[in-house]
């Protein structure tokens, strides 16, 4: 199951920011530009983690948590909190309305991700999966293996961060430009045909044939990983 993350800023770059890099990562994310909107997106869907920012319009960050948390149904939602505020009495404040994590800003997006799973995997370990399957192949981050049919499968990083991309979002096609944006980065000039290249390499890997590619080439659009759950 895709995590579902309520992220509330009001600054919109960043916003748009965070949506993109998380999504990356693979998950589902809604935002809120205020606290008020923020509730009432919780009341339409539970989140399964909220990335909140402490300086909110309307109801104020601090005050989003402690309603969470005073809330039944909210009591138990993971909530990291953003801040620019770095003092230690605001950090105590925070954590004693209820964040389970606090991150000062300027942060760096590794830095929150790794929070984020360390959160879910603490507080609900069923949505911090390290190890995906899809069909006859199974990846685990942590140890960074793979292994397919039960046959362990040497990757590079790159290859294997493409396959991990790929088993994120099955069946979904991804043009060359969008695979280079996910796995090499934005800021990386990269030609597009070196997708190919290491597609190639990781169907070498996989040991494929004909009839078990698990990936799929669609023409003049870009790859699929064909392989459900």
């Amino acid at each position: 199951m895709t995590p579902h993350v309520l992220v509330v800023e009001d600054e919109d770059s960043l916003a748009t920011l965070l949506q993109y890099n998380l999504q990356k990562e693979g998950y589902e994310v809604a935002l809120a530009g205020d606290g008020e909107e923020a509730l009432l997106l919780v009341d339409e869907r539970l989140p399964d983690l909220v990335v909140l920012d402490w300086m909110l319009p309307k109801v104020s960050g601090i005050e989003v948590c402690r309603r969470l948390r005073q809330r039944n149904e909210t009591r138990n939602v993971p909530i990291i909190m953003l801040t620019a505020r770095g003092e230690e009495t605001d950090r105590v404040r925070g954590l004693d309305t209820g964040a389970d994590d606090y991150v000062v800003k300027p942060f760096s997006m590794t830095e929150l991700t790794a929070r984020i799973r360390a959160v879910l995997r603490r507080i609900r370990p069923g949505l911090a999966e390290d190890r995906v399957r899809r069909g006859d192949l199974l990846i685990d981050r942590v140890a960074h293996r793979v292994k397919r049919a039960g046959q362990e499968i040497h990757l590079g990083p790159t290859e294997f961060r493409l396959l991990d991309y790929l088993m994120q979002h099955p069946g979904r096609v991804f043009s060359r430009e969008q695979l280079l944006d996910a796995v090499w980065g934005s800021d990386v000039y990269v030609e597009a045909r070196t997708v190919d290249v290491h597609i190639g390499r990781l169907r070498k890997a996989l040991g494929v044939s004909e009839t078990d590619d698990p990936i799929r080439t669609v023409r003049s659009a870009g790859y699929s990983l064909d392989l459900e759950g």
